[in-house]
C-alpha cells in the first residue's frame, strides 16, 4: 500500500486523459508555465528599479497646481 506501481498510474493517466482531455492539459500546462516564468522573472529583476521614460530621456516636466473651491 505504501507506493504504486506503473501500471496504476498508467490507467490514472488514461482516466485524466478521458476526463480532461487533450486540449485542456495542454493549456493548463501552457498557463502553468508561464506563471513559473513570470515568478522566476519577477523574482530576478526583485532589486532593480525600474527607470520611468522621463527620468531615461532627462526632461523635466513643469506643472502647476491650483485648489479646489468647494461650492
Amino acid at each position: 500500500m505504501g507506493s504504486f506501481s506503473i501500471w496504476h498510474w498508467l490507467v490514472v493517466l488514461v482516466i485524466v486523459l478521458l476526463i480532461f482531455g487533450t486540449k485542456k492539459l495542454r493549456n493548463i500546462g501552457s498557463d502553468l508555465g508561464g506563471a513559473v516564468k513570470g515568478f522566476k522573472d519577477g523574482m530576478k529583476g526583485d532589486g532593480e528599479t525600474e527607470k520611468k521614460p522621463d527620468q531615461l530621456s532627462g526632461t523635466t516636466i513643469d506643472v502647476e497646481v491650483k485648489d479646489k473651491q468647494k461650492s
